[in-house]
């Protein structure tokens, strides 16, 4: 880690994190099923932006059930995705899911079994709110990718925890364990700390439930009120980056 970078701890290890999403890998699929439309949202829009060629080798994590692999499929069929994970539940749906994909057990974080410079893309999706370290995982990814590479990450903002809480009490689910949702201003910040330039930031999901006509004005009134509080409002961030 850099001298010049503050160091940036939660208060849960990934260990814990593993352990949470062993204990609802039978449930996973089921219960985002549920809401299939929301969590399918972030796949089409992560791959819209990874900038997909022949040549690409796409860094998936955390892979979950590794859905995203299968969107990456349809743009490219011939791209390289190694979906990296750190539950060996949800491993083993995947792979009941998906066998034709290719899965690698992480142990942690920040400490990432790659090679240096080895990924042209990286996929993070709702991944860094759960991190032990996010900042050393920022840096485990810049450390992976090669040079120009581009990374899409999504997260949920602050503003998420309660609607979050409520939708859990009223609803259940699978959960979402160990987490912190981060302001913007605090993954921007992160990015930056960590050798990433952020190309676009958006917020979606004003609207994440309820009939399809009012979920679209949502989309339509976030769209317009990007980079204010509004779009801080929307339940999923997207940035995308560029390695420098």
């Amino acid at each position: 880690m850099r001298k010049d970078v503050p160091s940036c701890q939660n208060t849960w290890t990934d260990s814990d994190v593993e352990v949470h999403w062993d204990s609802v890998a039978d449930i996973y699929v089921a219960e985002n099923n549920r809401v299939k439309d929301v969590h399918d949202q972030r796949f089409r829009y992560a791959v819209s932006r990874l900038k997909l060629d022949e040549q690409a080798i796409v860094l998936n994590i955390s892979s979950r059930d590794a859905e995203a692999a299968e969107y990456i499929r349809m743009v490219e069929p011939s791209v390289e995705v190694v979906n990296a994970e750190i539950s060996a539940g949800l491993m083993r749906v995947a792979h009941t899911l998906r066998p034709w994909i290719k899965q690698v057990k992480i142990e942690s974080y920040s400490r990432l079994p790659f090679p240096d410079g080895f990924f042209s893309r990286i996929l993070t999706l709702e991944t860094l709110e759960h991190v032990e370290n996010p900042l050393l995982f920022l840096m485990e990814l810049h450390r992976v990718s090669i040079p120009n590479a581009t990374m899409v990450l999504s997260c949920p903002p602050s503003t998420s925890e309660i609607p979050y809480r409520i939708y859990t009490f009223l609803f259940g689910g699978h959960g979402e364990g160990p987490h912190r949702f981060p302001a913007s201003r605090e993954v921007k910040t992160l990015l930056q700390n960590s050798g990433w330039q952020l190309e676009e930031h958006r917020g979606t999901l004003l609207v994440p439930v309820g009939p399809p006509w009012l979920k679209n004005i949502g989309e339509v009134i976030i769209n317009r009120f990007q980079n204010c509080f509004i779009s801080e409002l929307g339940i999923r961030q997207f940035y995308v980056c560029r390695k420098i």
